[in-house]
C-alpha cells in the first residue's frame, strides 16, 4: 500500500507551481494529493491534479493584532489536526507560505513526518520556524542566506524542481534559428505593473535598430493599453496573462526580462534563456535580489535593481547584450552547465529515497 503524502501550498503561483511539480514527481510512488487555499487553486488544472481547498488565514504578525492572530492560528491548527487525521496522512510536504504554518504544527502534534521546500536563497519565515520539526528541507543550494547553523544537517539539495510538461516539451522542441530578437517579459504569476509601465521607451528605442518580437506577460488591467502600444509602434508582440504553459513562450525567447522569483528563474535556466533580472524590491526579506545574485555569481544573468532602474540603463544594457554576442553566449553556456544534472529520473530517485527513509 502506498504511503499517503499531502503537499501543502497556497497563495501565489510561486508556491503552487513547485507544489504541482512535486505532485508530478511523487504520484507514481505515493498516494499524493494537494491542499490549497482558494487563491492557490486558480493556478491549478483541476482535471490533472487531486487537490482539496482549505481556508487558511493570512497571518501577518505584528504586536497590534497579536491576540487576533493567535486565535486565528489556533483555530487553523485545530482544523488542520482533524483534516490530517481524517485523511490518514503519512507524510506532509510544505512548500512554504502562510498555508504551511498551521498544517505543519498540526502534523507535528500527530507525529506525521514533515518535509519542507525552500526554493529561494533566503529561507522564508514560516520555513525557518518549522525547521525544528521537519526531517529534511529540500532546496537548490546549501548556501542559503540566514539558514540556522544548528539545522544545517536538515538541508537536502535537489536539482531545480520543474513540471513534467517542461521536460517533455524540451525533449521534443527544437528552436529555429532566426535574426529576430525574441524578448520575453515576465513578471511572475501575477504579471508586473512595473514592467507594463516602465519598459516602453527602451523597447521603442531598440525596435528602431533591431527587429523585435515581444512575448509579454501583462497584468489584466494593462492588457488593452499595451496591445495598442505595440501595434502603434510596429512591434510584433504576443500578450498573455497567467499562462500554465508559459514554457512555450520561454522556449521561443532568446532573452528575458524578468523578476527573480525562484520558479521563473528555474524554468528560464532549464530552457537556457539568458535573462535580465529586475528583482521586486518589496519581496519579503529581499529574497528576489538574493536569488538574482546567486544566478549572477554562476554567470547566468544580468541584474538591474528596481530602485536604481531607469530606461536609459535598460536601453544601454539591451544594446550591449545584442551587440556583444560573446557575453551573451557565455551566459547561455553557463546556463547549460548550471542545469546539466537536471533530469526527471534523477530528481525522482532522490525524492523517493529521502521520503522513504524512516
Amino acid at each position: 500500500m502506498k504511503k499517503k503524502i499531502l503537499i501543502s501550498s497556497g497563495g501565489s503561483g510561486g508556491h503552487v507551481i513547485p507544489a504541482i511539480a512535486f505532485y508530478d514527481h511523487l504520484k507514481e510512488n505515493f498516494d499524493a494529493f494537494l491542499v490549497l487555499d482558494k487563491r492557490g487553486s486558480s493556478f491549478i488544472n483541476e482535471k490533472k491534479y487531486k487537490y482539496k481547498i482549505v481556508k487558511s488565514p493570512h497571518l501577518n504578525f505584528n504586536f497590534l493584532n497579536l491576540p487576533i492572530i493567535l486565535i486565528k492560528l489556533l483555530f487553523s491548527v485545530f482544523k488542520s489536526f482533524f483534516f490530517l487525521k481524517k485523511n490518514k496522512v503519512d507524510i506532509l510536504l510544505g512548500t512554504g507560505g502562510y498555508m504551511s504554518f498551521p498544517i505543519c504544527l498540526a502534523a507535528k502534534i500527530l507525529n506525521i513526518k514533515i518535509y519542507l521546500f525552500e526554493p529561494n536563497m533566503v529561507i522564508g519565515r514560516a520555513n525557518k520556524f518549522l525547521l525544528r520539526f521537519c526531517k529534511k528541507l529540500f532546496c537548490y543550494s546549501d548556501e542559503i542566506i540566514n539558514f540556522p547553523k544548528k539545522h544545517k544537517d536538515k538541508i537536502f539539495v535537489i536539482d531545480h524542481i520543474l513540471r513534467k510538461e517542461i521536460y517533455d516539451f524540451n525533449n521534443s522542441y527544437k528552436k529555429e534559428a532566426n535574426d529576430i530578437t525574441n524578448l520575453l517579459i515576465v513578471g511572475g504569476s501575477q504579471g508586473a505593473k512595473f514592467f507594463d509601465n516602465n519598459l516602453k521607451n527602451s523597447l521603442v528605442n531598440i525596435s528602431q535598430k533591431y527587429k523585435l518580437k515581444i512575448y509579454h506577460q501583462v497584468s489584466y488591467s494593462d492588457f488593452e493599453d499595451l496591445k495598442f502600444f505595440y501595434k502603434e509602434n510596429g512591434i510584433e508582440s504576443k500578450l498573455f496573462n497567467f499562462e500554465e504553459n508559459i514554457f512555450k513562450y520561454i522556449s521561443e525567447a532568446n532573452l528575458a526580462i524578468t523578476r527573480a522569483g525562484a520558479s521563473t528563474l528555474s524554468e528560464l535556466a532549464f530552457l537556457e534563456v539568458p535573462l535580465i533580472a529586475i528583482p521586486y524590491k518589496f519581496a519579503t526579506d529581499n529574497h528576489q535580489l538574493q536569488n538574482a545574485i546567486y544566478y549572477e555569481k554562476n554567470g547566468c544573468c544580468w541584474i538591474l535593481k528596481e530602485e536604481e532602474f531607469n530606461q536609459n540603463k535598460l536601453t544601454t544594457l539591451l544594446l550591449n547584450i545584442i551587440q556583444n554576442k560573446e557575453d551573451y553566449l557565455r551566459k547561455k553556456n553557463s546556463l547549460k552547465k548550471f542545469g546539466y544534472q537536471n533530469n526527471w529520473n534523477n530528481i525522482n530517485e532522490k525524492l523517493t529515497s529521502c521520503l522513504n527513509e524512516n
